[in-house]
Protein backbone atom coordinates (compact mmCIF):
# COMPACT_ATOMS: atom_id res chain seq x y z
CA UNK A 1 0.00 0.00 0.00
CA UNK A 2 1.24 3.50 -0.81
CA UNK A 3 1.80 5.62 2.32
CA UNK A 4 3.20 9.02 3.27
CA UNK A 5 5.71 9.40 6.08
CA UNK A 6 7.66 12.08 7.93
CA UNK A 7 11.15 11.75 9.36
CA UNK A 8 11.71 12.22 13.11
CA UNK A 9 15.28 13.47 12.63
CA UNK A 10 17.33 15.55 10.18
CA UNK A 11 17.90 12.82 7.57
CA UNK A 12 16.42 13.01 4.07
CA UNK A 13 14.75 9.89 2.63
CA UNK A 14 15.54 8.92 -0.97
CA UNK A 15 14.08 6.55 -3.56
CA UNK A 16 15.11 2.94 -3.00
CA UNK A 17 15.76 3.14 0.75
CA UNK A 18 14.45 0.16 2.71
CA UNK A 19 11.69 0.55 5.30
CA UNK A 20 11.85 -1.61 8.41
CA UNK A 21 9.66 -2.40 11.40
CA UNK A 22 10.90 -4.52 14.31
CA UNK A 23 13.96 -5.64 12.33
CA UNK A 24 11.90 -6.82 9.35
CA UNK A 25 11.92 -5.22 5.89
CA UNK A 26 8.34 -4.12 5.16
CA UNK A 27 8.68 -1.84 2.14
CA UNK A 28 10.63 0.60 0.02
CA UNK A 29 10.73 4.38 -0.38
CA UNK A 30 9.39 5.55 -3.77
CA UNK A 31 10.25 9.25 -3.30
CA UNK A 32 11.57 11.54 -0.61
CA UNK A 33 12.86 15.05 -0.02
CA UNK A 34 13.45 17.77 2.54
CA UNK A 35 10.25 19.82 2.80
CA UNK A 36 11.12 23.51 2.77
CA UNK A 37 7.63 24.41 4.02
CA UNK A 38 7.51 21.85 6.84
CA UNK A 39 11.22 21.89 7.73
CA UNK A 40 11.78 18.12 7.85
CA UNK A 41 12.11 15.10 5.58
CA UNK A 42 8.99 13.65 3.98
CA UNK A 43 8.41 10.77 1.61
CA UNK A 44 6.14 8.26 -0.04
CA UNK A 45 6.63 4.50 0.10
CA UNK A 46 5.08 1.14 -0.57
CA UNK A 47 4.71 -0.98 2.58
CA UNK A 48 2.97 -4.21 3.50
CA UNK A 49 -0.71 -3.47 4.13
CA UNK A 50 -0.61 -4.69 7.74
CA UNK A 51 1.90 -1.91 8.56
CA UNK A 52 0.16 0.93 6.65
CA UNK A 53 -1.84 2.49 9.51
CA UNK A 54 -1.58 6.23 10.20
CA UNK A 55 0.70 6.82 13.20
CA UNK A 56 2.72 3.63 12.80
CA UNK A 57 6.36 4.14 13.78
CA UNK A 58 8.77 2.82 11.13
CA UNK A 59 12.51 3.02 10.41
CA UNK A 60 14.19 4.08 7.18
CA UNK A 61 17.52 2.43 6.33
CA UNK A 62 19.80 5.38 5.48
CA UNK A 63 23.35 4.30 4.77
CA UNK A 64 24.42 2.12 7.72
CA UNK A 65 21.81 3.23 10.24
CA UNK A 66 18.07 3.20 10.88
CA UNK A 67 16.32 6.57 11.14
CA UNK A 68 12.92 6.83 12.85
CA UNK A 69 9.87 7.97 10.91
CA UNK A 70 6.08 7.95 11.25
CA UNK A 71 3.32 7.17 8.77
CA UNK A 72 1.06 10.19 8.26
CA UNK A 73 -2.06 11.12 6.33
CA UNK A 74 -1.47 12.71 2.93
CA UNK A 75 -1.40 15.35 1.61
CA UNK A 76 1.32 16.58 3.94
CA UNK A 77 -0.09 20.13 3.89
CA UNK A 78 -3.84 20.73 4.03
CA UNK A 79 -5.28 23.24 1.57
CA UNK A 80 -7.56 25.90 3.03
Amino acid sequence: KLIGFVMNDRYIPRKGYSIQKDGKSIGIVTSGTQSITLGYGIGMAYVETSFANIGTEISIQIRDSLSPAKIVKTPFIEKN
